[in-house]
């Protein structure tokens, strides 16, 4: 794009258009509004709310309360919800068997949480690390993450998303072909308006590291190393492109940057690319760098968390996932 010439100063002042409030209102370019938020929310199997230590501020909460929270989700104008389940670790074992239960706690939580507020949309990540006892988001068999005989599985645990009601399945493995499987049985299981937003562009990034203790899978046991043997490492940008592409070729209907906003030149480049409607994650570690340096006292919490919901917003996303979500909605207004 040609910029057009610009008059030479003092023709030209562009402190003009930032010298009031309402100037400054009138020419902005981006604004963030409780209609691009996702809520990220953490569910457990008990009673009551628990909260999260390295996360201030996040809670785990319980079916019962996750109902409230839709509630308060519908209140606040937030379009939806994104859930992850808390699971007791005496209930995992290195196949994360239970992950397609359809009396789990995930089930249990859609279905009050749209008996509650039908309104809000409910989105389900589809991964089997909560469920098992190594850390690993698929099957391990000596040391190696199988990617087939994951995708069986992740098959099996969406379905039973589907059938509790869930709007949105995110499969959050980067197993490579799972989208495609995924859409299809979706397909033949009459599922044909449950959407999938695909986390397309999932990088091994070490921002992971409170959620993992919000979901109680802090560590990879076992001995089974890290996840860049399937996550993308954070030094690729072509390798985005293509597995954007290829989620988009086997039916996604919309895609996903994680995390946020240290890839805010990938988010810039997938819209530019695809035209297809993009979000960003704002995870749990970027959440908790903001609360621990706003409780120290180093920076003004409610500016930088505000300025950077409107990052994600100026690269170009679509919307963003953010432990923030309630709190952004109060004060932004519907």
């Amino acid at each position: 794009m040609t910029v057009p010439p610009l008059a030479p100063y003092p023709h030209s002042r562009l402190r003009r258009l930032r010298q009031t409030d309402w100037t400054r209102r009138l020419v902005r370019e981006s604004e963030v509004r409780p209609s691009d938020l996702i809520w990220s929310m953490v569910v457990h199997e008990g009673e009551g709310t628990i909260p999260v230590a390295s996360m201030p501020g996040v809670e785990r909460l319980s079916v019962k309360d996750a109902a409230k929270a839709a509630v308060r989700a519908r209140d606040l104008g937030i379009p939806a919800i994104a859930i992850f389940p808390h699971i007791d670790g005496a209930r995992k074992d290195a196949a994360g068997s239970i992950a397609a239960d359809p009396d789990g706690v995930i089930p249990r939580a859609v279905k009050a949480m749209k008996d509650a507020a039908p309104e809000v949309g409910i989105m389900c990540d589809v991964a089997l690390d909560p469920f098992t006892d190594h850390g690993h988001d698929g099957v391990v068999e000596g040391g190696k993450i199988l990617n087939d005989a994951t995708i069986d599985r992740l098959i099996e645990q969406g379905l039973m998303q589907a059938e509790a009601g869930a709007d949105i399945l995110a499969p959050s493995d980067m197993m490579d072909g799972r989208i495609g499987k995924l859409r299809a049985a979706l397909e033949a299981a009459s599922h044909q308006d449950v959407m999938i937003m695909s986390y397309a562009a999932k990088y091994a990034s070490a921002f992971y590291g409170p959620y993992r203790d919000a979901i109680g899978s802090a560590k990879l046991a076992g001995g089974q190393g890290d996840k860049k043997t399937y996550q993308m490492d954070p030094a690729n940008t072509e390798e985005a492109i293509r597995e954007v592409a290829l989620d988009i070729a086997e039916g996604a209907d919309m895609v996903m940057v994680k995390p946020g906003m240290p890839y805010l030149d990938i988010v810039r480049r997938l819209v530019e690319t695809f035209r297809m409607p993009t979000y960003a994650f704002q995870v749990s570690g970027e959440y908790a760098m903001i609360m621990a340096a706003a409780q120290n006292g180093w920076i003004d919490k409610d500016r930088a968390i505000l300025e950077s919901l409107t990052a994600f917003k100026r690269a170009g996303a679509a919307g963003i996932i953010t432990y923030f979500a309630p709190w952004a909605a109060e004060r932004l207004g519907a």
